[in-house]
């Protein structure tokens, strides 16, 4: 059955191990299967038809955004979309220069070179990826000491497609060796009552369109928490018997979740009290509230904070981190006397 504990892990953003399968079924297959993200579909789209009547490769793209929202299930689109060949990776696993030397010399003509968390990219091994990117060529330097030598290999034709979540910390040399860049906004409502309807279709689950509704508006304004939860109230709803999820049945699996009617967890609302009663809404340091509510700065500011300024409860001042209005009144407190 679900546990309040279950909350902490449904709502992170990050894929865990345990769900990759499960999340690989989920994915839409084509541009078209996409949900939302409409002006970067438009976009692509134009980019990858006339790449397809040049007979041409893709330029290097570069997305961003927050985690969670498609921009795996983007790149492997990409690759099908222009039938292509796709090598997946990540910046953290990419140690050395002959990591780098290994993944371009065994990709094949056209094929597409995905790294996920590029701006983790270790510095020496992407200085590796430059004439690589520019001149389609791989720079090897051959021998030890004064007798060393640069021999360039030359590369089949291939494109890059990054992703990051914090497109600030990427080198402004490999920023700037992207033809495009794409960012990922948030989702809205609608475009997420879309994705969980087509996520409840894939396992065979009915869900009433008021439930989907609900479970829309709870999601964080991310897709992968939506199906998340789908698959929550989904077990709630067939423990109780039930063969289409109602209302009801996502009303208390929620319930048990602690997630509330705006998305919020009990960290989320841990975080926001604790600056109203222990530092008077604020402005307060990431690290003393880190301090007070002992949670992490990292999970605070990666995790928390992003959601919390976007749904209206939180801003980020020069001074620290402020409660709105909405925040008071959400958790039930009177807002002090200036």
């Amino acid at each position: 059955m679900i546990s309040s504990s279950d909350s902490e892990t449904i709502l992170k953003t990050d894929i865990t191990p345990d769900e990759q399968g499960l999340e690989l079924t989920l994915r839409p297959q084509t541009l078209s299967d996409f949900i939302g993200q409409q002006a970067l579909k438009s976009n692509l789209d134009i980019v990858i038809q006339a790449a397809k009547i040049r007979r041409e490769g893709l330029e290097h793209l570069l997305l961003y955004g927050p985690p969670g929202l498609g921009k795996t299930t983007l790149a492997n689109i990409i690759a099908r979309e222009i039938n292509a060949g796709i090598k997946t990776t990540s910046g953290p696993a990419i140690e050395k220069p002959g990591d780098v030397a290994s993944l371009l010399t065994n990709l094949n003509e056209g094929d597409i070179l995905f790294i996920d968390e590029i701006h983790r990219l270790n510095k020496v091994a992407e200085e590796i990826l430059y004439p690589a990117l520019e001149d389609g060529a791989l720079d090897i330097m051959v021998g030890k000491g004064p007798g060393a030598r640069s021999v360039r290999m030359e590369l089949p034709k291939f494109t890059l497609i990054g992703a990051t979540t914090r497109i600030g910390s990427i080198s402004a040399p490999l920023r700037d060796r992207f033809g495009m860049v794409y960012h990922f906004d948030y989702y809205d409502d609608d475009d997420l009552q879309k994705i969980i309807s087509r996520s409840a279709q894939i396992l065979k689950t009915s869900i009433n369109q008021d439930a989907a509704h609900i479970i829309a508006q709870r999601s964080r304004f991310t897709p992968r928490i939506s199906n998340r939860l789908l698959k929550r109230v989904r077990d709630f709803a067939q423990v109780s018997g039930h063969d289409t999820i109602n209302i009801e049945d996502t009303e208390n699996a929620l319930k048990l979740l602690e997630i509330d009617m705006f998305g919020l967890d009990k960290h989320d609302r841990k975080i926001l009290s604790t600056i109203i009663e222990v530092f008077k809404g604020g402005p307060v340091g990431l690290n003393t509230i880190a301090a007070s509510t002992g949670e992490e700065e990292e999970t605070i500011a990666d995790m928390h904070e992003p959601f919390l300024i976007r749904a209206g409860f939180l801003t980020r001042t020069p001074k620290g981190r402020q409660v709105t209005e909405k925040a008071y009144e959400h958790l039930g407190y009177k807002r002090p006397l200036l």
